[in-house]
C-alpha cells in the first residue's frame, strides 16, 4: 500500500497532530529522493522503532553551490514512491518549495568549525543549506528521530551539533554505510556514473580499508597517505578533493588514531563527486 503523497505543511501537521494525540512516536527519514538500498535501510530502522515514520523528500537547492549538479541531481518521485510501498510507512512529505522557503525567506542555520573543513572547505555554503533545511525538516514533522547515514558523517555531526545547540527536542540516529558488492558506497549520485566509473570509483573503498587497518596496527598517517595518493591515481580518479584522518567528535585532523576517528575521502569521477568514510580503531 502506497503512502500518502503530502506537499503542504497544514497538511502535515495535521497528521503529526492526529499521531500526537494518540500517543505515538514519529520517526522522519530525510532524504533528496532517488532512493537505494540505504535509504530504505534507513526506513527499516525507523520503523523498527517508531509507530509513524515519515520519509522526506526534497531537492533542496540551498546546500547545492553548482546550479548544473542541482539540475543533474536525479527525480524519481514516481520511481520513490512505488519502492517505499513494500515498507508501509505513514507519509511521504514532499512539500511544494514554497512550503519550505516561503516568499521573502530570509533566514540562514550556520554551524561553525565542523563545516569549515573536508566537504565544507570545497562546497562553500553547502553545510549552511543542509543545516537550514535540516532545521525546517524537525520543526515542520516534529519527530522523535530523525535517521541519517554515516556516509555523510560530516553532515551528521553538523545536525547533531545544529540540533543541540538550537534545543530542538529529536534524536539524531546514525546507521551504518550501506555499500554495493563492489564496496562502492550507495548514492543517489551514482545513477550518474557509466558501467565503467562505476567499476573506478569501487576502488576508493579497499584504499580507505587497507590504510584503516595499517592505522589499527600503529602506523601514522602521513606516510599512508602518500602511498594511498598513489593507488588512486593509478586507479584513475580525476581529481581527489581530500583524503583525511580525523577526529569523530570535532573533525580534527590527526596524525595517528589515539582516539575515535575515521578516515574521509572526496573524489571525482565522470563529473560525479563521491564521499565516502570510515572508522578506525583507536590504538
Amino acid at each position: 500500500m502506497r503512502a500518502p503523497i503530502v506537499r503542504r505543511l497544514a497538511e502535515m501537521r495535521a497528521l503529526t497532530a492526529r499521531w500526537r494525540a494518540a500517543g505515538e512516536s514519529i520517526g522522519v527519514v530525510p532524504t533528496m529522493g532517488a532512493l537505494h538500498p540505504g535509504h530504505l535501510s534507513l526506513v527499516e530502522a525507523a520503523k523498527a522503532e517508531c509507530d509513524r515514520v515519515v520519509v522526506w523528500i526534497f531537492v533542496n537547492p540551498k546546500q547545492f553551490n553548482n546550479a548544473q549538479d542541482l539540475e543533474n541531481y536525479p527525480r524519481t518521485e514516481v520511481a520513490d514512491a512505488a519502492t517505499l510501498a513494500p515498507y508501509a510507512i505513514d507519509a511521504v512529505y514532499a512539500p511544494d518549495l514554497d512550503q519550505v522557503y516561503p516568499e521573502g525567506f530570509a533566514t540562514t542555520v550556520s554551524v561553525a568549525g565542523l563545516t569549515d573543513v573536508l566537504c565544507g572547505a570545497h562546497r562553500p555554503g553547502h553545510f549552511d543549506g543542509v543545516a537550514t533545511v535540516v532545521s525546517k525538516i524537525f520543526l515542520q514533522t516534529g519527530a522523535d528521530r530523525a535517521y541519517f547515514g554515516e556516509k555523510d558523517f560530516q553532515q551528521l555531526q553538523v545536525v547533531r551539533r545544529m540540533a543541540r545547540d538550537l534545543d530542538i527536542p529529536i534524536e539524531v540516529v546514525a546507521c551504518p554505510t550501506v555499500r554495493e558488492d563492489s564496496g562502492l558506497a550507495m548514492s543517489s549520485r551514482n545513477l550518474r556514473l557509466s558501467p565503467e566509473g562505476r567499476q573506478r570509483a569501487a576502488r576508493l573503498y579497499p584504499v580507505l580499508r587497507d590504510v584503516a587497518a595499517e592505522l589499527a596496527e600503529g602506523n601514522r598517517f602521513p606516510p599512508l597517505a602518500e602511498r594511498a595518493r598513489a593507488r588512486r591515481a593509478e586507479a584513475g580518479f580525476d581529481e581527489v578533493e581530500y583524503f583525511d584522518l580525523r577526529r569523530e567528535d570535532g573533525l580534527q585532523a590527526l596524525d595517528h588514531p589515539d582516539r575515535p576517528a575515521r578516515l574521509f575521502a572526496a573524489a571525482w569521477i565522470e563529473g560525479v563527486r563521491l564521499i565516502d568514510n570510515m572508522a578506525v580503531s583507536a590504538v
